[in-house]
């Protein structure tokens, strides 16, 4: 039974969804104003699991992530760039879904742009106004107020009377609101903003940050859908403006688990754009770490927790990599030989399953994929598994697979000129010519192969030589 950590509340809660056998889940995509960073893609790699483990569970799952494609920021880099809003947005998206695909990400089913439904947040903000929850400053902005609604800090836990009292804002840094902690609806046009507007009931502007989400969310996945997700700096203001604006307008809850990822720290501090202590997954990719390293990092803790980006950490999660390759290859080259008892590949994929339903314990579930992992190891050395066996065992390897995206299945084939001189090497050691057989290793090991003798043959494997890390 798949148990979430629920932000609302701070509780571990069973999960269970509003209609049976679907989950309908919310994910906050990025601003398409830059490159997404290490810790941005952390969060989305965890939502990745989220879904294929509800997926794994038999659920059916709709997942919506939002592309924000108007927001101050974006509108800063027009003027920097001097291209267009959709210029400069259409670049950073496609930049996005590169590297989501570079991770192993699978896509989400719908990623709706806020510049398509200005329509649907002008309704909503029309609405939030009719209840009188949003109020008109002089300049002509729609702003909601905060004081209307009596909830507000129910996810975060702040504190109203605290955040006025020390003077804390949200993301909306304008003059004209009554009170700091209120945040913009409909943002009247200012010179400043170029030629980023629309013009309807409302004025000519744009719509705010968060209304964007609220709209968005709400269109696609109902007024109240199962699961909103994102990370840990959303939680406030961001998502406890989406919960004061949804539910003010509609008088039902939004969403029912708040599922929040963990920081990701670099040089001891959170990673964040605005502080200039960011990494690229195309920095890590240029030093020589690869797609499923990066993965059995973003694992190595739960996904709630906070994660540290070292040399250190990836070079550990390099090593689990290469260790799960080679016991791959092993499993591919096993003769015939005893059949293994199904209890044994069970036994994996039950341990797999209760880790993953404690709360997504990605560390304990790697924990018994390790064991497993030696126990294998241990009877293809005494010659108690046989081919067969380890045929069931790839396809357990395959369902965990499917949720971790940390194994690689493609047969790793030795190009010709190779393989030749391995079946060389192979002759010369037979016939106990041991020089020629050093040689032909040492040649092999230059082309990055490297060789082992086991009583059941000679191995071969690739060594990954890195440019850094």
């Amino acid at each position: 039974m798949l148990r979430l950590y629920n932000s609302m509340g701070r509780t571990l809660q069973v999960f269970k969804p509003i209609r049976e056998g679907e989950v309908r889940m919310y994910t906050c995509g990025p601003t398409v104003w830059n490159y997404a960073h290490v810790g941005n893609l952390r969060t989305f790699a965890l939502q990745d699991i989220l879904r294929r483990y509800l997926r794994f569970k038999g659920y059916k799952v709709i997942q919506v992530m939002n592309i924000t494609d108007v927001e101050d920021r974006i509108i800063k880099g027009i003027k920097n760039s001097g291209k267009t809003l959709k210029d400069l947005t259409s670049f950073y998206e496609e930049a996005f879904m590169a590297d989501l695909d570079s991770l192993g990400i699978e896509k989400a089913d719908l990623y709706p742009r806020a510049t398509a439904h200005i329509g649907d947040m002008v309704s909503l903000a029309k609405v939030l106004r009719e209840n009188k929850f949003a109020y008109a400053a002089p300049d002509g902005s729609l702003y909601f107020d905060v004081s209307k609604f009596k909830a507000y800090g129910a996810l975060s836990g702040v504190k109203l009377s605290a955040t006025r009292s020390s003077g804390r804002v949200s993301i909306d840094h304008y003059e004209e609101k009554k009170e700091a902690v209120d945040f913009a609806l409909w943002k009247a046009w200012d010179p400043d903003d170029l030629n980023v507007f629309w013009e309807n009931e409302l004025g000519k502007g744009r719509p705010g940050w968060h209304l964007e989400c609220s709209a968005m969310s709400m269109k696609y996945l109902g007024v109240t859908f199962d699961i909103h997700s994102g990370g840990m700096d959303l939680k406030f203001p961001h998502h406890e403006n989406e919960i004061a604006q949804s539910e003010a307008a509609t008088g039902k809850r939004l969403a029912n688990y708040w599922v929040h990822s963990g920081f990701l720290r670099f040089k001891g501090e959170e990673m964040h754009k605005s502080i200039g202590n960011v990494v690229y997954i195309r920095d890590l990719f240029s030093q020589g770490w690869d797609p499923i390293t990066i993965r059995l990092f973003f694992i190595s803790a739960r996904y709630r927790d906070e994660i540290d980006l070292t040399d250190t950490a990836l070079e550990q999660a390099r090593s689990q990599k290469q260790r799960l390759h080679d016991f791959v290859e092993r499993l591919r080259s096993v003769p015939a030989g005893p059949t293994l008892s199904g209890d044994l590949v069970g036994g994996l994929l039950s341990a797999f399953e209760a880790a993953m339903d404690d709360d997504l314990n990605t560390p304990e579930a790697m924990a018994a994929i390790f064991r497993f992992v030696k126990k294998i190891n241990a009877m293809i050395d005494s010659g108690d598994l046989g081919g067969e066996s380890a045929a069931s065992v790839l396809d357990s390897l395959q369902r965990v697979n499917s949720v971790l995206g940390i194994f690689s299945f493609e047969t790793d084939a030795l190009p010709p000129d190779l393989a030749e001189l391995v079946e060389l090497r192979g002759a010369a050691r037979n016939r106990r010519d041991y020089t020629e057989s050093d040689r032909l290793r040492n040649e092999l090991l230059s082309h990055g192969i490297t060789l082992e003798d086991t009583p059941t043959g000679t191995k071969w494997k690739r060594v990954k030589r890195f440019a850094g890390g």
